[in-house]
């Protein structure tokens, strides 16, 4: 792995890995802010703000976003998360160029128009009752929320169906504006790539990002606690958790190893134990979300009602 990295005037981080032997690359721009970074009366934002990326620019419309990438062979994608945003494309090395013209545009000059983001604000509020009717997935949000109190890194990312409906076209421009700022952006490409391309071209497309910094994200707190949620259905779905390593802690990746000998496969000690040996359950394994301050530690299994008690205590003995 040869890994060139250049720095814009504007703080933008600029890395590749040119692969010759490749036709194709892999284009995205890495954004340091997340759900974690709202403010309380913008629980959601950052998720909506990725959605409506795709639905125009004053150059595209949703409509020509969709057919430039897809008339060239790529795709493009995008997601959000507790602490970051990500925007990618993946094209032939000879289209990377337009890739990165269209994730550039839509994070320099969104349209964000009224009747789309009416649109998505419903997509979204559809998305959330998928995950109230999808237990095993409601399970890890009443986790988070447990763990991390009255805190924007314990809200659910995707937020209220109150709250992805308040939200106008003025608070998601403020909302970019104060968030997307050049030191916490990093353009990565990986494949069909010359790097000296890229920079002049990154640093073309991606000027009007400012170079400050965004507002400092405060410390979390974990706070730990038991939620039961009743549901009439045929498993109860149990998560147990404690705080775990933020990924700059000296003991992150022990903590990593120890999640996957306790669940991290078919010859974990706990799918062996539980399901294999005792027949307790169908699905469960270990996982471990490691943050820039702190982590989350945690086991789920999804079981019968009457084998909840047992499955806990064989937990439990397989952590002491």
């Amino acid at each position: 792995m040869s890994v060139m990295r250049t720095t814009l005037d504007n703080g933008i981080t600029v890395l590749s890995d040119p692969m010759p032997h490749l036709g194709t690359v892999s284009l995205g721009i890495w954004v340091g802010a997340g759900a974690r970074d709202e403010q309380e009366n913008e629980h959601g934002i950052s998720h909506l703000l990725e959605h409506m990326a795709f639905k125009g620019t004053r150059r595209r419309s949703a409509r020509r976003i969709a057919e430039e990438i897809e008339q060239v062979g790529g795709d493009i994608n995008a997601a959000t998360s507790v602490e970051h945003t990500s925007y990618n494309v993946r094209v032939l090395g000879e289209d990377l160029g337009l890739g990165l013209d269209i994730l550039a545009d839509i994070l320099t000059d969104p349209a964000f128009a009224p009747d789309e983001l009416v649109r998505e604000q419903n997509v979204i509020v559809q998305e959330i009752g998928a995950v109230q009717d999808t237990p095993d997935d409601l399970v890890f949000d009443l986790f988070q929320e447990r763990a991390f109190p009255d805190q924007a890194i314990g809200r659910s990312i995707l937020g209220t169906p109150e709250t992805v409906r308040g939200f106008n076209s003025a608070g998601l421009g403020a909302y970019l504006e104060r968030s997307y700022r050049g030191p916490r952006m990093v353009v990565s490409a990986s494949g069909a790539v010359d790097h000296e391309k890229l920079v002049r071209e990154a640093a073309d497309r991606l000027r009007p990002i400012g170079p400050g910094q965004k507002p400092a994200t405060p410390l979390a707190a974990y706070g730990g606690g038991t939620v039961l949620t009743p549901r009439d259905l045929e498993q109860v779905h149990i998560v147990l958790g404690l705080a775990g390593r933020s990924y700059t802690d000296p003991g992150y990746h022990a903590l990593q190893v120890l999640t996957n000998v306790l669940g991290g496969g078919m010859s974990s000690r706990l799918f062996q134990e539980v399901r294999e040996t005792r027949g307790l359950c169908y699905s469960i394994y270990a996982f471990h979300w490691a943050y820039a301050d702190t982590g989350l530690f945690g086991i789920y299994a999804g079981t019968d009602q009457g084998d909840v008690g047992e499955l806990t205590d064989v937990v439990i003995d397989q952590l002491l």
